[in-house]
């Protein structure tokens, strides 16, 4: 079903949304139950290694049986934490969180994990994704007499947990799992218990490991390989995982078996040495670059992969094409990762303050770029200008990822649709705007072939507008039907 602008102008207009020139990651998530060990010490690595997730802030809350101890701050992991401040983070328990907003704006007070309190106890959340019906969900609880500290659908989750009269904490959550529409990866900690939860759809992922008779969750499975965990499986969908002096213990969602995980996550979001649904990242960014060979082959002299998240692509490309890889763009990876605001001089330099092509490499070559995506249509010009201007013959475009012509509501940061170039514009007229050779975007068969998996396992939205769940506001409403307890 497709959202038309008048739709989409109310629904940004209520969650606050920010837009960018490029698909945004997600939030970055990591749990650990171990008794004896640094927990507070190995949620700091695992957040390190899930940092390209989310780079505005950075939190961890840990337990120790008795009281849950937090600490957040805006900026990256490095930048939040020290000794001092790990050394007051005590317990046998604790989560952590990488934050990029899509739901609430970036500032301290929505930095997570995020710790509420009701009649049943205070619990820390942490939350991966977006919550689709959280406007009238927050109203319902504000007229229960919650109070809001801050603008995030997290503490909506939170809240909700907390509302629920169910007697235990798995009951409390599984009732707020069937109040919400949307994504949700969370991880959880009351005071003696670490909780995983995914939502029915699994929209984002989230991983179970093991580490040295304790448990951990992650986002990815990168972060539990430099913690030296072992990758157990992944949480299913609609899955609540709980872990404590007893063991982990799983409680599995009896329902539909309809799945949405996102595609992104494949393209762009996770990193390349990390396995979701046992694929290699790396692997399916190679086979999309070889896709991209079969289905627009062109003549060319160099293949260039958009640093960072298209090189394995862009070497994809070039094996099956037996052009020539090479590393004519490089990337500043610090570029947006600080606080000082740049002056208008620096504004104006725009790309290439992010990249800074090597022209006695390029000059006179006729080159294929691989990119992994095109939003709305403001970056992948400029990059074009930059190469040609240091002396690139030709620049042909191939994006991984097909057409987006749809808005994401389940936690990336996208345009609206009407600032979806690929909503308004033909390839050919697409290729035209930003002064592309030519332009090709790999299909959705040619996409899914690459990933090897089903396509019936993946939300496509952003490409065919078919949403796994109603967006509709109005459907929004069906939320606030009592259902019960």
């Amino acid at each position: 079903m497709g959202i038309d602008p008048p739709l989409g102008r109310e629904y940004n207009r209520i969650r606050g949304r920010k837009r960018g020139n490029r698909v945004k990651e997600c939030c970055g998530l990591f749990g650990v139950y171990a008794p004896g060990e640094d927990v507070a010490r190995l949620t700091f690595f695992g957040l390190y290694t899930l940092q390209h997730r989310g780079q505005e802030s950075a939190g961890i809350a840990t337990a120790d049986g008795e009281r849950i101890h937090l600490h957040t701050k805006m900026g990256l992991v490095s930048q939040a934490f020290d000794e001092e401040v790990l050394s007051k983070l005590w317990g046998n328990i604790a989560i952590g969180h990488n934050r990029y907003s899509t739901t609430g704006s970036s500032r301290p007070a929505n930095a997570q994990p995020i710790v509420v309190e009701g009649p049943a106890g205070k619990i820390a959340l942490g939350h991966n994704g977006n919550i689709v019906n959280a406007p009238y969900l927050r109203q319902e609880l504000e007229g229960r007499g919650y109070q809001f500290l801050t603008g995030t659908d997290s503490e909506v989750i939170a809240y909700l947990i907390l509302s629920s009269t169910r007697k235990t904490w798995v009951d409390r959550i599984r009732y707020a799992m069937r109040r919400l529409v949307g994504a949700y990866s969370l991880v959880l900690l009351t005071k003696d218990t670490l909780f995983g939860v995914r939502d029915p759809l699994g929209v984002r992922p989230l991983c179970l490991g093991s580490l040295n008779g304790g448990w951990v969750l992650a986002s990815e499975t990168c972060a539990l390989d430099h913690i030296g965990a072992n990758f157990i499986r992944e949480v299913q969908p609609g899955e609540i995982i709980a872990i404590d002096s007893r063991g982990m213990r799983s409680y599995p969602e009896k329902g539909s078996a309809k799945r949405g995980l996102c595609i992104f996550e494949y393209i762009y979001f996770a990193r390349p040495d990390s396995i979701i649904s046992g694929r290699r990242l790396y692997s399916a960014r190679q086979a999309m670059g070889a896709k991209l060979a079969q289905e627009y082959p062109v003549g060319a002299d160099l293949v260039i992969g958009i640093p960072d998240s298209a090189t394995a692509a862009g070497i994809g490309y070039s094996t099956e094409s037996g052009i020539s890889f090479i590393e004519g763009l490089l990337k500043n990876r610090y570029v947006g990762r600080t606080f000082i605001e740049p002056d208008q001089r620096i504004r104006e330099l725009g790309v290439k303050l992010k990249f800074n092509p090597m022209p006695e490499i390029i000059q006179g070559k006729r080159l294929v770029v691989v990119d992994d995506s095109i939003v709305r249509g403001t970056t992948t010009p400029r990059v074009i200008s930059l190469l040609k201007k240091a002396g690139a013959k030709e620049v042909h475009m191939r994006i991984c990822a097909p057409p987006i012509r749809y808005p994401c509501f389940f936690g990336v940061d996208m345009a609206t649709r009407w600032e979806l170039i690929a909503a308004q514009k033909e390839v050919s007229e697409i290729a035209q705007a930003i002064d592309a050779d030519s332009l090709g975007y790999l299909s959705i068969e040619g996409l899914i072939q690459a990933v090897a998996l089903p396509r019936e396992l993946f939300c496509l939205a952003c490409f065919t507008g078919d949403y796994p769940v109603p967006v509709q506001l109005e459907m929004d409403k069906l939320a606030l039907e009592p259902g019960g307890e």
